[in-house]
């Protein structure tokens, strides 16, 4: 009996480490989590019903997807982040003070956003603005996607730490090919991604880098619902004209600057104002 028992411990123990193997190996495990701030120009908007992802394009500025378009003055933009449930000192939290969605709002041709922030984003080496697009993506160039979601299909859920997939960008007959029977295709559209390659980040607001430059932020996650097809993402080349347009017409203008003193009367904390 001690025997069989001792010679069944030894078989759980076999299982177990199989098991670990397995999941170590697994496409769904954390493997494809980013080297922590590596991607200064992302940005986690959350509160007032939103939660996903933005891309600073410069101190004022956040470019993201239509679906994930906040609300102002309650929706923070959360820069210099990595961990959504660790403060590790690296973040700036600011309000987001106005959305303008292009139009027409989530037609078959526009999905896409642009947010002000409340005050401008301090740049240093944990926040940096990303690269404007000199040029358009190409067929079989390699890109990279990052993102606050699950990178598995059927798989939905946030993400704790930022993660990051690498994909392909595909040709567009074969992007259309792909298609629901409710979303039409349209030149401002680029998709990347193929079966048995990186093809789903399950955040509304995954960004697209391509040499660089920023080239996409996702439209249609068509790749997290079958793995076969690729996922479909705003061909921010195509917008230049526009989101230079709407930076130039909503220009923020700065108060008078300020500076805070805090002294302490009494034991009691009194704040003055110095102009």
């Amino acid at each position: 009996m001690q025997i069989t028992t001792v010679s069944m411990k030894k078989l759980l123990v076999v299982t177990l480490l199989v098991a670990l193997l397995a999941l170590r190996a697994s496409p769904l495990g954390d493997d494809k989590v980013c080297q922590p701030h590596s991607r200064p120009w992302q940005v986690y908007l959350h509160g007032g019903g939103v939660s996903c992802s933005g891309v600073l394009i410069d101190r004022w500025w956040i470019v993201t997807s239509f679906e994930c378009a906040p609300r102002p003055y309650t929706t923070v933009a959360s820069l210099g982040e990595h961990d959504v449930l660790v403060e590790e000192g690296t973040e700036q939290h600011i309000l987001v003070a106005d959305v303008i969605r292009h139009s027409p709002y989530r037609s078959p041709l526009h999905s896409l956003a642009m947010v002000r922030l409340a005050e401008p984003a301090h740049l240093n080496q944990y926040v940096q603005p990303a690269s404007m697009p000199s040029r358009c993506p190409q067929p079989g160039e390699t890109c990279h996607v990052s993102g606050w979601g699950s990178t598995g299909p059927y798989h939905f859920g946030p993400a704790q730490r930022l993660k990051c997939i690498t994909v392909p960008v595909v040709d567009d007959q074969t992007c259309m090919n792909t298609f629901p029977v409710d979303l039409y295709w349209s030149p401002t559209m680029v998709c990347a991604g193929q079966l048995n390659t990186d093809n789903c980040l399950s955040d509304r607001g995954s960004v697209m880098m391509c040499g660089g430059q920023l080239q996409g932020v996702r439209w249609f996650g068509n790749g997290c619902r079958n793995p076969a097809n690729p996922t479909v993402y705003s061909k921010i080349c195509k917008y230049n004209n526009w989101i230079n347009g709407v930076r130039d017409r909503y220009t923020p203008t700065l108060p008078p600057q300020t500076t805070t003193r805090t002294t302490t009367t009494r034991g009691r904390g009194e704040t003055h104002l110095l102009r």
